[in-house]
């Protein structure tokens, strides 16, 4: 009788290769939080955002508790509610429309390019047609930049600045990837990111980052990540949440994004590798470069 071994599964994210490579930097970080106690809103979190703004070019960076608080956070400092529509590529993870019902807004779902799965132009300026036909204000668009391939933001803020809508870029699948030699956050208004561990820049739990340009928005951002805090600890100015990024993940992903430029260059060798071996080489006329590819998904 023939016998057939069953090869070892190969994981998608080896998080446990991760942990290994950054070895004890990540306990004596996690061990300096347990030391000084401020585990809300501690000197690391302030030292992330600002390494995360130099990484990507980003003016200004506000941390948060996970990619959807991320998403969330922007919407709700943009006033999103009842009666609005957010248009959003029908191929992408539930939280990028979520985030849009949950303030009361309608979701409207936008068909995606059949060589990219990202936000397709054409059908976007359709959406916008059918959503002001049922009665439904246009407010922003999320593109998302799906397994590390960028949307075509240049066509898609056309359309923004045509309509008087916002973008709001979700990148938490793409944080690292590059847009005409532009890195995903340094450029637009405001992009959100993810740092779940299956995620580019992903480590020991949920996190997430609100990229933006504009100071006043930050401020925004920032007092509804701590349920609308205004100048007083307990002068509440807006509706809020609790949003923020726990110090201890912070200290963790310092750590991870000294080395991420290099798992950049890794994830896209293992992406080639795929793409030969499978046949499917595809060239994509306004991806820069990517921190992941779709081949290796």
């Amino acid at each position: 009788m023939n016998q057939h071994t069953r090869p070892d599964p190969v994981p998608l994210i080896d998080v446990a290769a991760q942990r290994r490579r950054l070895g004890k930097s990540v306990d004596e970080a996690v061990a300096r939080v347990l030391a000084h106690c401020q585990f809300i809103n501690g000197p690391e979190v302030t030292e992330l955002e600002a390494a995360l703004g130099a990484f990507c070019g980003a003016k200004h960076v506000v941390t948060c508790a996970s990619g959807t608080d991320a998403l969330l956070m922007v919407l709700m400092a943009k006033g999103v509610g009842r009666g609005d529509a957010v248009f959003c590529p029908s191929f992408t993870f539930c939280a990028t429309g979520e985030a849009v019902a949950l303030t009361g807004a309608t979701p409207v779902f936008v068909d995606v390019d059949e060589a990219t799965f990202n936000i397709d132009v054409a059908s976007l300026k359709r959406a916008l047609a059918t959503a002001r036909r049922i009665g439904l204000r246009p407010r922003g668009i999320i593109p998302v930049d799906l397994f590390g391939q960028s949307a075509d933001h240049d066509a898609v803020g056309a359309v923004a600045q045509a309509e008087g809508l916002f973008v709001l870029d979700d990148a938490a699948q793409a944080f690292g990837a590059s847009y005409k030699g532009r890195r995903l956050g340094g450029f637009g208004v405001i992009t959100a990111t993810s740092f779940f561990p299956a995620k580019p820049l992903g480590r020991s739990g949920d996190g997430g980052a609100i990229f933006t340009a504009a100071p006043e928005f930050a401020e925004i951002l920032r007092s509804v990540r701590v349920h609308g805090q205004g100048p007083d600890k307990y002068d509440n100015v807006r509706i809020g949440l609790t949003g923020r990024l726990d110090t201890i993940q912070a200290a963790v992903l310092i750590e991870k994004l000294k080395i991420f430029e290099d798992e950049i260059a890794a994830r896209n060798r293992v992406a080639e590798r795929y793409a030969r071996g499978l046949g499917n080489v595809v060239t994509v006329p306004h991806l820069a470069s990517t921190s992941t590819s779709v081949w290796a998904q």
